[in-house]
């Protein structure tokens, strides 16, 4: 089918631009503000040897089989599901996996934008010097006004919907190719100066031991599965995205060894933030478990004391925007290309729907933070609810799907084709991690992220 199909959306124009925009996908607030604070929490070393193991194993062969659905369709996530389950005489039911992807995005978008809100809100807090030589009590006075004024809130999240979509509404060429071939190696760089200065505190080794060094004794249960979860979420997984971006892939670009790169440089930049903030955190005797506070509550207590505080945390939060950006493109793109593909919509028009709907959504997640923070779905806010829903229902439940269909309903000669494997050994162990492993793994998530483990 990909021998003589194509995208409507146009095609990257090499291998290296489908890996910098899916590794862009893949590397956004999730690997420079999770990683570091889920790490802290687990106990360090033993949970990063667990994580890279989960991101060998399961996540992998899961980014292989989205990225080849996508390319083999070339059409968006609903789509794609509809052709080919038609081609493998499956259940029509199939394409709400599509839609399900789509919805993800979508949602996550939502309040995505509004914490790329926050690090773009402190890249002007770092510049005035708003942290110069303040506690920690300042630290939390400093967040806490900022998240209890929806005014504040609602101009930092317009200002980063409206880049997004003035990147998304360029196509795939002028558009999300030019912003990663920008945004990635920027925020290489940016990643590489943090590392460099960490190198000069007294607590560089400290960190690093910290974050290699293991000791199995710190890591429970719950760890392993957070681990695996994370391995899981921190690819793009489930929701739509790698997809989406499959599908502009062209046809003599082997899917195997790209998800490979691009996974490699993931967790790269996931291990590269950890040795830029430990270091940090120990040398300013904070705490490394200080949880989801540790960038915007934490580390600015640090870049307040510390010599040269001002240029680093400039930098860093900098560095954080970039990556979110180069994350929330790709979150708003499966719906762009629905909209061209099935309602005949100019690529500016579905731009344009996609993202105002998508700010409007963003209103729950601001107002969680103040005018409606007592209300409550479930006992959760509107932001906590959007979170749950879509990282700890949707992703698993599509990672999952996606495996069973890949492994199970396609035919395997058209899955050979598409993956074009080194060796038949290399497609066989594919097989047995997408078949078996991959979908029990991420069974064990869903279990565990809705209770019953």
């Amino acid at each position: 089918m990909t021998d003589t199909k194509k995208s409507q959306h146009g095609e990257w124009s090499s291998r290296f631009a489908f890996i910098l925009a899916a590794t862009g996908s893949a590397v956004g607030l999730g690997n420079i503000w999770k990683f570091p604070y889920i790490t802290g929490e687990n106990g360090g070393g033993a949970f990063v040897i667990v994580y890279l193991l989960c991101v060998l194993l399961i996540g992998i062969p899961i980014m292989m089989a989205e990225t080849m659905l996508g390319r083999r369709s070339r059409q968006n996530p609903i789509n794609t599901m509809i052709t080919l389950a038609d081609e493998a005489g499956a259940d029509k039911n199939w394409h709400y996996l599509g839609w399900m992807g789509v919805a993800a995005g979508f949602l996550i978008l939502s309040y995505y934008s509004v914490i790329a809100g926050w690090a773009s809100a402190y890249v002007l807090k770092a510049f005035t010097g708003s942290f110069f030589g303040a506690d920690a009590a300042a630290i939390k006075v400093i967040f806490d006004d900022f998240v209890a004024s929806p005014v504040k809130l609602l101009f930092w999240h317009s200002l980063f919907m409206l880049a997004t979509m003035l990147i998304v509404v360029r196509g795939v060429n002028t558009g999300l190719e030019k912003a990663v071939r920008f945004l990635m190696p920027s925020l290489f760089v940016l990643l590489i100066l943090m590392v460099a200065y960490a190198m000069t505190t007294d607590s560089y080794d400290q960190g690093v031991k910290f974050l290699f060094t293991p000791d199995f004794s710190k890591l429970t249960g719950n760890g392993v599965l957070t681990a695996m979860g994370h391995a899981f979420f921190t690819l793009s997984l489930g929701m739509g995205a790698i997809m989406v971006y499959g599908s502009y892939l062209p046809k003599d670009v082997s899917i195997s060894k790209t998800v490979f790169l691009i996974a490699g440089t993931d967790t790269v930049v996931a291990l590269l933030a950890g040795i830029a903030i430990f270091p940090i955190v120990f040398a300013s005797g904070l705490e490394p478990a200080a949880g989801p506070g540790l960038i915007f509550q934490t580390l600015p207590i640090a870049f307040g004391n510390m010599t040269g505080g001002w240029f680093f945390g400039i930098l860093f939060f900098v560095m954080l925007v970039f990556a979110a950006l180069s994350s929330s493109i790709s979150l708003i793109e499966p719906a762009v290309a629905w909209l061209v593909e099935n309602k005949d919509m100019s690529r500016e028009q579905a731009c344009i729907w996609s993202g105002s709907i998508t700010w409007l959504l963003g209103f729950g997640t601001i107002f969680s933070f103040n005018v409606w923070s007592e209300f409550k779905i479930f006992d959760r806010t509107i932001f906590q609810l959007l979170d749950y829903l879509t990282a700890n229902l949707m992703l698993p439940i599509g990672g999952f799907c996606i495996a069973v269909f890949a492994g199970w309903i396609m035919k395997q000669q058209h899955t050979v084709h598409e993956l074009d494997m080194p060796n038949a050994l290399s497609y066989q162990a594919w097989q047995i991690l997408i078949r078996y492993v991959a979908p029990a793994a991420v069974f064990l998530v869903f279990l565990h992220v809705v209770g019953v483990l």
